[in-house]
């Protein structure tokens, strides 16, 4: 029979199950499904227009440069146009001049390519030959086997088969107009698609602010403002990557022609320039441009020295501009995440073939920018962006809920490069705490869960105290006057630096009481600010809610406290019970400056001045920095 369940037994949290999709989301999914349908059947036409936006991008910059020396709008656009095809036919014509100068000196690597291709056939025979005997073998043994050819053990014998018949295919002669066709089809449509884009590419320059203005009035007139943003987030963001782009490939190629240039192989003027082209195309691009060097490198020398120091060139200079100098340039230029750039040129070059893999990474950031702009779109620049897609309070409260302070230890690792520890307690932690404060007065969190949040804050806490409280980067100050925090409101912890006052000798002995408020995580916010009065020299040790309750507050320890600190995370209902606490507080150490924290912002109730006139507390911070100052002064004071 089986046991009944007991008290003790818990059910296990389950997640909500899914809703059903609404209208709202299979309009959506429809949407999509048929731009993405619209995208792939209308590529002829798009492709066209998207080269031309992109060419557009690029040469805008001259187009304004020409206007400020007071040209005109068409001579200015008509110019920049004819100099930009102007670079295309120079690079073509360079690519070509050496290309022809490599198929004159072909004959000269014959030799050598020769040389090269007998010793790979040597190894393959080599190898092919150690293969067969292998084979040779296992055939020998297979046929001692007496059921061999046997066609009553199912193994009949092979038979002769007849002598095949010779079969000779010829096309037929292709007319005048079919062998121009073939002929001329190559390059006709790649130089009708280059009319079209630079034709297009005229319009868009000519009409850009009016298309500007069309596409604020079609997608966004009832919200102007958010319409502009996005618009010039967009443009903003296009022309920065396009320009850092051009930069760093422009400089890779330069580097790679002075390399090819040293180790001798011929025409590096082609192999730099191919490289600068070439790596347009993400992830491809260089691996790409590497091929036509090492087979030029491993025709001209018989050793393969020059193809080893090829490759070498080609490693490390790919190596250093994609590890190094992309993500320190790019991460301010695109928003894009390296995981979107993958999904980008797998989506467009499957939609849209090579063209889709060069025009890949602009039309995601386009994506991009809509998700930060519009609602509804907003999960692709969750999914695409690099923006991170929780906030430092959310992992943090996140990992502290999963019980893993190694993961917050981390995050506050690289947090503390850029801030003191107080900001990021006040900035961070408890905000943190509030989130979880906040759950468990909803019952969203267990008995156990609280007790794994608690002991995730002590062992971080714990960890952190090798920390000192100051700005990185900012020499300790002597002692300063601090001013009075009694009536001070919420701040940013970030905003203001770190508190550098001294006490004086003789008050390090002393000992501040930090207490924890009646809420399930108010100790955890004591054990924080009981740390940082420590590293400021000041005693002090943390107590729980129950050292200070009714029945057990004569047997609390009062020699030497010199402030008293209670913390609380938030108030809720009345604060009746922290007038009464108060009252205890000063029945048992009379005099003693007593010190009210709400975290990290006060109660809306207690910012009222005759609120806290009854409850009766000498200094109301709202952070833990103002509490430090606040606790530094009375010791200094007193």
């Amino acid at each position: 029979m089986l046991d009944a369940p007991t008290s003790q037994s818990r059910t296990p949290a389950q997640v909500a199950p899914a809703e059903t999709p609404g209208l709202s989301g299979l309009l959506t999914l429809a949407s999509s499904v048929v731009v993405v349908a619209g995208l792939y059947l209308g590529r002829q036409v798009l492709i066209p227009i998207a080269l031309a936006i992109l060419l557009s991008f690029l040469i805008a910059p001259l187009v304004g440069l020409l206007r400020r020396a007071h040209f005109g709008r068409v001579p200015s656009v008509i110019v920049a146009v004819v100099v930009a095809l102007g670079v295309i036919l120079a690079f073509a014509g360079l690519i070509g001049t050496q290309v022809a100068e490599l198929v004159q000196q072909a004959p000269q690597y014959q030799t050598t390519i020769q040389h090269k291709v007998g010793e790979v056939r040597g190894f393959a025979i080599r190898e092919m030959s150690g293969i067969v005997g292998r084979m040779g073998r296992q055939l020998q043994s297979a046929s001692n086997n007496p059921e061999a050819g046997n066609p009553a053990a199912g193994n009949p014998a092979p038979t002769a088969g007849a002598k095949p018949i010779p079969v000779l295919v010829q096309q037929a002669d292709l007319s005048p107009i079919q062998l121009a066709g073939s002929i001329l089809g190559p390059v006709v449509s790649p130089l009708a698609t280059t009319v079209i884009v630079l034709i297009f590419s005229i319009f868009i320059l000519l009409q850009k602010e009016d298309l500007r203005n069309r596409m604020i009035r079609v997608f966004g007139s009832g919200d102007l403002h958010g319409t502009t943003l996005a618009i010039d987030d967009a443009v903003g963001r296009l022309s920065r990557y396009f320009l850092v782009q051009l930069g760093i490939n422009a400089g890779f190629g330069t580097v790679i022609g002075v390399g090819l240039y040293f180790i001798g192989v011929p025409s590096p003027l082609l192999w730099g320039t191919l490289a600068m082209l070439l790596r347009f195309l993400p992830y491809l691009g260089a691996p790409l441009s590497a091929v036509g060097p090492l087979l030029l490198a491993a025709a001209v020398e018989p050793h393969w020295a020059m193809v080893i120091e090829t490759a070498v060139l080609f490693g490390v200079v790919e190596l250093i501009t994609g590890q190094f100098i992309e993500p320190m340039v790019y991460g301010r230029s695109t928003g894009l995440s390296p995981f979107a750039v993958v999904v980008a040129a797998t989506f467009w070059t499957w939609l849209w073939g090579p063209i889709g893999l060069l025009l890949s990474t602009p039309l995601t950031l386009c994506l991009v920018v809509l998700g930060r702009h519009v609602k509804r779109l907003e999960f692709l620049d969750v999914l695409l962006g690099d923006r991170p897609p929780l906030s430092s309070i959310e992992s943090f409260y996140q990992r502290i809920l999963a019980g893993d302070p190694d993961e917050a230890l981390d995050q506050a690792e690289i947090l503390l490069k850029h801030c003191s520890l107080s900001a990021y307690y006040d900035d961070v932690v408890l905000r943190g705490l509030q989130l979880a404060a906040g759950d468990a007065l909803r019952g969203a969190l267990t008995g156990p869960q609280l007790d794994q949040v608690k002991h995730t804050i002590e062992s971080l806490v714990h960890d952190l105290g090798r920390h000192e409280d100051i700005d990185p980067g900012v020499p300790a100050a002597p002692t300063v006057a601090l001013a009075t925090v009694a009536a001070a409101e919420p701040t940013e912890a970030k905003a203001a630096p770190a508190s550098t006052a001294v006490i004086p000798q003789g008050h390090s002995e002393g000992t501040v009481l930090c207490i924890a408020g009646r809420g399930p995580l108010d100790e955890g916010a004591a054990i924080m600010l009981a740390q940082l009065l420590q590293k400021h020299r000041l005693g002090a040790r943390m107590l729980p809610f129950d050292a200070v309750s009714r029945d057990n507050i004569a047997a609390l320890d009062v020699s030497g406290v010199t402030m008293l600190c209670v913390s609380y995370l938030e108030i809720s209902g009345s604060p009746a019970h922290l007038r009464y606490l108060l009252q205890r507080l000063r029945e048992r150490v009379p005099g003693v400056p007593i010190l009210v924290g709400f975290w990290p912002a006060g109660d809306a109730t207690l910012r009222d001045e005759r609120v806290r006139a009854v409850i009766g507390a000498n200094y109301y911070p709202s952070t833990l920095r103002q509490a430090v100052d606040a606790c530094l002064e009375a010791a200094s004071c007193s």
